[in-house]
């Protein structure tokens, strides 16, 4: 379809929006949720409005307006990190909004998936993100070696199983396996001081940085919470005794290789093309969201983003290991990340990013500010960034609730599908005149 270049014609468009498994019909308007069939017999959505509690002239939209079943999301964004979106979230807004060759923007990148995700698509991308990790995960996968370069290089690292970690982290891992990150960590770090880092050695750096800890026999850890955090070692010293379990060796070079075959497992020559591409032309970040003087005034087509939620996740606790291995400060980073207390500081922190996000904004272009519900629901953080958007200088087009089924992150979290947390995929999508 054309692309959408009003902020009337996006809620036109997304007004008589239906979900069918073909996406090939339109279901009858309502005041409520309608399910209903098509000719076919496929169970049809259609999109429910209401109006927004800050400003009645704002349309609210619900619908299933993406979910896996419509597209399957490429491999190459199982990259596990805390408090990260859905690929098909950022696919529909940069299908719907934007050209080949435009530049997408994340100013708050986490593992990349609006970048990846926008470069897949042949996009060209600007990253940002305060925490250098990010820049770490999500860069590697713009340049993703073979299988065969990826499998003869980590052969090559020399593993010496005489060294063993600088902290303790026998609670994790088998003094073999902690032997062998060691190895890994000092290879790297001497490729990255010496300039001799390429894109092979970047690659084996975000998978191990992957497969430190996790759930299964895929990371080289015992079993740990979800690969998405690390819990701090006292609390995995519990887990080990309630659970009865004592690390085992893990074969890292095997973990690499398997994991790096998954990836890349649908990237063909064509996507291949693209993320080369987007790479080659790529801006990458670590600075304040709200002060990237290095991206041009009104050079960005469309921001996708999701940023930090109040108090809600502690990034610097559930990275300290990834930090650890990738010799970063996890305090210094730590302290530098968006950590508000109260919706009132959050929102002052984020109209400072809104003045910035209009600035390099295009005329014609638009943001889509992914948000959550917290507190028990009882803040919607969507009422907070409608005022700053238009205060900002942008015209909002309205406030999308993606309906999806309830995830064991979620459980994880504590959060409850469609009452509360991060989990219901409130988009408020702003467009500069």
């Amino acid at each position: 379809m054309p692309l959408i270049n009003s902020a009337a014609e996006f809620r036109e468009y997304i007004l008589d929006f239906a979900f069918t498994e073909d996406e090939s019909s339109v279901c009858r308007r309502g005041q409520k949720l309608t399910i209903c069939e098509d000719a076919a017999e496929e169970e049809v959505r259609s999109t429910v409005v209401t109006s927004s509690a800050v400003n009645a002239e704002i349309p609210v939209y619900t619908n299933e307006f993406w979910t896996s079943r419509q597209r399957a999301a490429s491999r190459l964004h199982e990259i596990s990190y805390r408090a990260c979106f859905k690929p098909q979230l950022p696919g529909f807004f940069i299908n719907l909004l934007t050209d080949m060759g435009e530049r997408v923007y994340d100013p708050f990148t986490g593992r990349g998936t609006t970048i990846i995700e926008a470069a897949l698509l042949g996009r060209n991308v600007v990253s940002n993100d305060i925490s250098p990790l990010s820049r770490l995960i999500c860069e590697p996968r713009l340049y993703p070696p073979s299988v065969s370069e990826i499998k003869e290089r980590v052969d090559s690292i020399p593993y010496d199983y005489s060294l063993s970690p600088d902290i303790d982290l026998s609670m994790f891992y088998d003094e073999k396996t902690a032997s062998e990150i060691m190895s890994l960590k000092s290879y790297l770090d001497g490729r990255k001081n010496s300039g001799d880092e390429d894109h092979t050695d970047r690659w084996i750096r975000m998978v191990a940085t992957n497969r430190l800890t996790g759930h299964s026999p895929g990371f080289f850890s015992v079993y740990t919470l979800p690969p998405n955090q690390a819990v701090l070692p006292e609390r995995q010293v519990i887990i080990n005794e309630k659970r009865g379990q004592s690390p085992e060796y893990r074969d890292t070079r095997k973990l690499i290789i398997k994991k790096s075959v998954s990836l890349l497992k649908d990237i063909d020559k064509d996507k291949l093309s693209f993320l080369t591409s987007a790479g080659d032309n790529a801006v990458f970040l670590n600075a304040d969201a709200a002060k990237t003087r290095l991206i041009e005034d009104g050079s960005i087509s469309l921001t996708v983003t999701s940023p930090p939620f109040l108090d809600i996740v502690n990034y610097r606790d559930d990275n300290w290991l990834r930090c650890w291995f990738n010799s970063l400060d996890a305090e210094a980073i730590g302290r530098e990340i968006t950590m508000a207390r109260t919706a009132a500081e959050w929102a002052s922190c984020m109209q400072d990013v809104f003045h910035e996000l209009f600035r390099i904004t295009k005329p014609g272009g638009w943001v889509a500010f992914e948000v959550g519900e917290v507190r028990n629901g009882k803040i919607r953080l969507d009422d907070y960034i409608v005022p700053a958007g238009i205060t900002a200088g942008l015209e909002c087009a309205g406030v999308l609730i993606n309906e999806q089924n309830f995830t064991k992150t979620s459980n994880i979290w504590g959060v409850s599908n469609k009452k509360r947390g991060t989990n219901t995929n409130r988009i408020v999508v702003f467009r500069k005149s």
